[in-house]
């Protein structure tokens, strides 16, 4: 439960409004839903004419926005996620949450946004974390997922560059993402296409997310976990699976598709290209299509597939969906995504060398 008592406080150059710290929550951390349960506080604050203004940490809860808003009218509104784990030693860290602020400042960009000040966001996560740090669950249970969002504020039906915007920071603890089965089935689609050239497919616009639900429940309604995302001008290359980033492990060789303007630069896509480094795991960026992966099948080089993102982490795939052939991959403990996803985790939660200053400590 948080208290209400509120003090004055200055983080650089922002002065930020802030309350006192929260109390552990009763919460059971050992059954975490993905993004249900939030935490006591929020950071928020707006950007008048160009000028950051009344940033303050409240209580988490609803907000007053115009209706005829740009966010709402015209999805002028993006946000990044990323997690902080809980070290042996009980300390709270973030993994490469200067990724996320750089990937928040291109997506602002893209839509005429200003952009956040470095120092203001992590300025902003510091004060958030400090107040709830309470609810970052240990290790084994789970993280503290952050969740900045930002949104067009102005009142105007006018399909023009926005005057103000609102900046919210929250944070939820969260278990794994996918539940029950440690796998995923996924099926190639070539009625929906997630992304073109051109467009926003490498940036996090919320207006990228909502579109991609339908496919999904089609995909569901055949059996199938989630879809493979194919390239909109042929429909043969794979480009993303799900909200993933796609991988495949092809006679030995790691490949995932390249970053050409389509596909979200994921921070635990590159994280996962230097692990192969580390691991003199061979590692392809290049395109890869759906023929290729039924050759690869049909000649038994066809190893493992998997996605990788901030919420999943890595997660192993077990049945693909191609062009009406089933491709099954079994598992084995020694796979490539197992070792990556537990040296990522290692990383991640301070059981093995931060080797490549990717833990970021408020």
């Amino acid at each position: 439960m948080a208290t209400t008592a509120t003090t004055a406080t200055m983080t650089s150059k922002f002065p930020v409004r802030r309350v006192e710290r929260s109390r552990r929550p009763s919460v059971d951390f050992d059954n975490l839903p993905f993004g249900s349960i939030w935490s006591d506080h929020m950071f928020v604050a707006d950007n008048i004419d160009g000028a950051w203004t009344g940033a303050e940490i409240r209580p988490y809860g609803p907000m007053e926005i115009y209706p005829s808003s740009k966010a709402l009218q015209y999805a002028v509104s993006m946000f990044e996620g990323f997690k902080a784990h809980k070290t042996p030693e009980g300390d709270l860290v973030v993994f490469r949450p200067d990724m996320n602020q750089k990937r928040f400042n291109r997506t602002a960009s893209r839509f005429v946004m200003p952009e956040l000040p470095e120092e203001l966001f992590f300025d902003a996560m510091r004060e958030l974390l400090d107040v709830d740090r309470g609810w970052l669950p240990d290790a084994a249970q789970g993280a503290l997922y952050i969740r900045p969002s930002y949104f067009g504020t102005d009142p105007t039906l006018n399909v023009t560059p926005g005057r103000s915007f609102r900046f919210v920071l929250m944070t939820t603890p969260v278990g794994l993402y996918f539940t029950g089965s440690q796998t995923v089935s996924l099926v190639a689609t070539r009625k929906f296409v997630r992304a073109f050239p051109g467009g926003t497919g490498a940036h996090k616009p919320a207006a990228n997310y909502g579109p991609t639900m339908l496919a999904s429940v089609h995909a569901q309604e055949q059996g199938y976990d989630n879809v493979i995302w194919l390239d909109g001008h042929e429909g043969r290359f794979v480009e993303e699976c799900g909200v993933m980033n796609m991988w495949f492990v092809i006679d030995g060789t790691a490949i995932t598709p390249p970053l050409e303007g389509t596909i979200l630069p994921g921070v635990t896509r590159d994280s996962l290209i230097q692990l192969c480094a580390d691991f003199g795991i061979p590692c392809e960026e290049r395109r890869i299509s759906v023929e290729e992966l039924l050759d690869a099948h049909a000649a038994g080089t066809f190893e493992e597939a998997f996605g990788s993102g901030t919420a999943a982490t890595v997660q192993p795939i077990d049945r693909l969906g191609l062009d009406g052939t089933d491709v099954t991959l079994p598992q084995h403990p020694d796979s490539v995504a197992a070792r990556l996803k537990a040296e990522l985790y290692g990383i991640q939660t301070g059981r093995i060398e931060d080797r490549h200053g990717w833990l970021w400590r408020p």
